[in-house]
């Protein structure tokens, strides 16, 4: 039997702070809790979030701040921005993480693999040589070496200075 610790999940399971709609609307419009959010920067069209269930440690997503499930409707500053802080997203994590490759891309509907369909985001992803292991593969077991906690203090940083 298989047990994962991941404590951060449990006050999102059990508690009553689960937004309604939009997790990502909820999150735009909430400019005081972002360290809860897991907000490492906000741009005037943008924000930049790790990812609450990473792949890998520093795993980020630039969100706008308007709800679109198609990239074509969003505004052109909008867009500009989102590239901006995905091209800046992947320099701060080549510094903090120095990782072998990084995965960079959207996953546009539902059927294209989209954990939140109804709202676009980039997902910035660092990847190492390796980070598929037996873990994965055999256990389709995900092992992180980085609290969530510290991952924000530390792109969160990255991010201001």
């Amino acid at each position: 039997m298989d047990y994962i610790w991941s404590p951060w999940r449990y006050s999102y399971l059990t508690g009553d702070q689960k937004p309604k709609g939009c997790i990502f609307c909820a999150m735009a419009a909430d400019r005081t809790h972002d360290q809860d959010w897991l907000i490492v920067f906000r741009g005037v069209h943008n924000f930049v979030v790790l990812n609450r269930y990473p792949y890998t440690s520093g795993h980020l997503m630039i969100v706008p701040h308007t709800h679109s499930s198609e990239l074509s409707a969003i505004t052109e500053a909008a867009a500009a921005e989102l590239m901006e802080l995905t091209r800046t997203a992947e320099k701060k994590l080549r510094a903090l993480y120095r990782p072998d490759g990084l995965n960079i891309g959207m996953n546009l509907g539902a059927s294209a693999g989209a954990g939140i369909a109804g709202h676009i985001h980039m997902h910035v992803v660092p990847r190492w040589t390796g980070d598929a292991n037996f873990m994965t593969i055999t256990a389709e077991t995900r092992v992180l070496p980085e609290e969530l906690g510290t991952t924000w203090q530390r792109v969160q940083a990255a991010f201001a200075g």
